[in-house]
C-alpha cells in the first residue's frame, strides 16, 4: 500500500511514519486491488489526532481518532478503518452473488439451479392432491380461499390445476396429450 504521512504541529518521526506504515500493510490482505493512504498526524494542545484516508479498490474510507497518545490513536482509527472495510467488501460480495429476497410469497421446500450461468432458481413446492370432481374441487378452493388447486379428476384420472380468474369466474387445465 502506497501510503503518504504528513505532520502537524509535531516534530516528524520516522519511528511514528514506520509504525503507520506497518500497520497499515495488513490492510493488504483485505483489498484486491492497490490502494493509496494519506495519513495526517497533529497535535493540538494535549490532544493527538490522527486521520487517515484510504482510496483504492472502488473504496474511499476515512478515519479520525483523537486521544492523549499518537500511537493509541493510530491503533483506534486503524480498527475503525478495518471495521469500514470488511463491511464494505461484505455488501459486494453480496451484491456480486444476488442473495436479496426473491419470490416471497412462494414458500418452498427446494431449490432447484436452472443453469450454472443463470442465476435464477426454481422454487418447487410439494402438494398433495386427491381424486374429486370439478364441482368438489371449486367447493373446496372456496373453504381454502386460494387461488388455485391442484387436484386429481376422479372421471378422467388425470391431474387438473383448478384456477380463479380476474374477472371472478373459474379457470380449469386439463393435460391432454
Amino acid at each position: 500500500m502506497q501510503t503518504s504521512v504528513t505532520f502537524k504541529n509535531l516534530d516528524s518521526s520516522e519511528n511514528l511514519k514506520k509504525y503507520v506504515q506497518d500497520k497499515l500493510n495488513r490492510f493488504d490482505k483485505f483489498l484486491y486491488n492497490p490502494a493509496e493512504a494519506n495519513v495526517v498526524l497533529s497535535v493540538e494542545k494535549f490532544r493527538h489526532i490522527a486521520e487517515i484516508n484510504i482510496i483504492g479498490d472502488r473504496l474511499n474510507i476515512n478515519g479520525k481518532e483523537e486521544t492523549v497518545d499518537m500511537y493509541s490513536a493510530i491503533d483506534m482509527v486503524l480498527d475503525k478503518l478495518e471495521k469500514q472495510i470488511k463491511k464494505n467488501k461484505q455488501k459486494s460480495r453480496e451484491r456480486r452473488s444476488g442473495t436479496k429476497a426473491r419470490g416471497k410469497g412462494i414458500i418452498a421446500e427446494d431449490t432447484v439451479p436452472m443453469d450454472l450461468e443463470t442465476t435464477k432458481q426454481i422454487k418447487v413446492k410439494n402438494i398433495e392432491y386427491k381424486p374429486m370432481d370439478i364441482e368438489e374441487a371449486v367447493m373446496q378452493m372456496d373453504l381454502l380461499n386460494d387461488n388455485f388447486l391442484v387436484f386429481t379428476n376422479a372421471r378422467t384420472e388425470k391431474v387438473n390445476v383448478l384456477y380463479q380468474r380476474r374477472d371472478g369466474h373459474y379457470g380449469l387445465i386439463e393435460p391432454t396429450r
